[in-house]
């Protein structure tokens, strides 16, 4: 270092330095596309981990949880630098990359159900409710009708809750007791996304039966499977190191660096775990012999075989799910309205239209954007073609109100048709400019 200083001003203590917290804590980054990182570096910050340690104390609106973190087998020293082990982001499983059911394409997976129904991935989520008991009770001024807490009266709650209308401490629970608190639990479905750490994400497309999961010569079914198709192009190499390097670990029992820097071309990674792997006695390039969970027969291919660490990301089906049948709609234009919350509907634009138009399908492509949106009877003069002139006349001791056309003087010619509703607001906005739209009726 003495002898440095005349050299240099500034050094660089290791190569790591220029990474971020998150950048840090992908294992063999060094071995992935430059984008797949920086696409987990924003994915780690969206996990379904563990927030904190004082869930019972915080009142987050929201706070995301999995129910069985675990340490992964494959972690760089910046891991264990940051004490992550305290607030661990996902579990390791067992990962077969294989284009098994055909639903598992266009970055879908397939989990396999009993491995959910074991607990895999399972998660919570803590809501925090505010109760406001003056608006609860429409109290206004110094009037107060609501108080939280139990009535001294009250027999049933005695012994479950106290005057302060929160539960004894270390009191127990028992099915229907009153309780003030409400756990959401989130265990995966069809559509919620993971994420492995290399900038791997995907959907949960099947939650598949055991028996019918390709299972090795040692009876081992994957908890996930991940279609091939996803590293031709994304050349996450760092994943196919990690798959190697955990499942060594889980052979030999000790947990390996995967600090980025660390292997190079005089000592490759792939050589190193295959020697690992070897040395198990299982195959050196990490692939196994597999069979068909549907009907036994040996796979052609031998099928790489691995452990990988995955994250459960917060994006989660039942927070994204819309649905509409009929529902509030536009003041001005009488079409349905935006948003999720407003139970609105989503917006059927031009490049949908031309979809439906391909397929020839006319009449679906009408209910849409017709009979579905904002479909109203207009009153039009046939003889002068207006849409607005024609008005209901007031009757002269005639109680039937009859339309008639002020610019034709009759209503011999005025028909109902269906017209989209936002046409009219047209008409009368072009009318404002002293533009008038004739139509044409047959």
């Amino acid at each position: 270092m003495a002898h440095s200083s005349q050299v240099t001003t500034h050094q660089e203590l290791r190569q790591t330095s220029m990474l971020s917290v998150l950048g840090n804590m992908i294992p063999y980054s060094d071995f992935n596309q430059s984008p797949r990182n920086m696409y987990q570096c924003q994915m780690g910050k969206q996990t379904m981990g563990t927030p904190c340690q004082a869930l019972r104390y915080r009142s987050d609106n929201k706070l995301y949880r999995i129910q069985t973190p675990q340490t992964p087998f494959v972690r760089p020293t910046a891991y264990d630098h940051y004490h992550m082990d305290d607030f661990p982001t996902g579990t390791n499983a067992i990962v077969a990359v294989i284009s098994y059911t055909g639903y598992d394409m266009e970055d879908a997976m397939v989990l396999n159900k009993s491995s959910v129904e074991r607990g895999f991935k399972h998660g919570c989520v803590y809501k925090t409710e505010l109760v406001n008991l003056r608006v609860l009770a429409g109290d206004t001024g110094r009037q107060t009708s609501l108080v939280f807490g139990r009535k001294a009266t009250d027999k049933y709650l005695e012994g479950k809750v106290d005057l302060d209308g929160l539960p004894y401490i270390g009191v127990k629970v028992e099915q229907n007791d009153p309780v003030c608190s409400f756990v959401n639990l989130r265990n995966p479905m069809i559509g919620d996304k993971f994420a492995s750490r290399h900038g791997q994400k995907g959907v949960c497309s099947q939650l598949w039966p055991i028996e019918n999961m390709p299972f090795t010569e040692s009876g081992m079914t994957p908890d996930i499977i991940f279609n091939p198709h996803g590293f031709p192009s994304r050349m996450t190499i760092g994943m196919m190191i990690e798959s190697m390097a955990g499942k060594s670990a889980t052979l030999h029992g000790f947990v390996h660096d995967a600090t980025p820097f660390k292997f190079s071309e005089n000592q490759p990674a792939s050589e190193y775990f295959g020697e690992l792997l070897k040395k198990a006695g299982y195959n050196y390039h990490g692939t196994e012999r597999m069979y068909s969970g549907v009907d036994g027969r040996e796979m052609e291919a031998d099928i790489f075989f691995g452990v990988v660490y995955y994250q459960r990301l917060r994006h989660m089906v039942a927070d994204k799910y819309q649905v509409r049948t009929t529902g509030p709609v536009d003041t001005l234009t009488h079409q349905p309205v935006k948003g999720r919350k407003r139970a609105g509907g989503i917006r059927f634009g031009e490049m949908e239209r031309d979809s439906l138009l391909a397929h020839g399908s006319s009449f679906l492509l009408q209910d849409r954007l017709f009979n579905c949106s904002d479909r109203s009877l207009a009153y039009v003069c046939r003889k002068c073609g207006s849409v607005l002139s024609p008005l209901i006349e007031k009757p002269d001791g005639d109680v039937v109100r009859k339309w008639v056309c002020p610019a034709c003087q009759t209503g011999d010619f005025v028909d109902t048709i269906s017209m989209p509703y936002v046409f009219r607001y047209l008409a009368a906005e072009l009318a404002g400019i002293n533009m008038g739209i004739k139509l044409h009726i047959k």
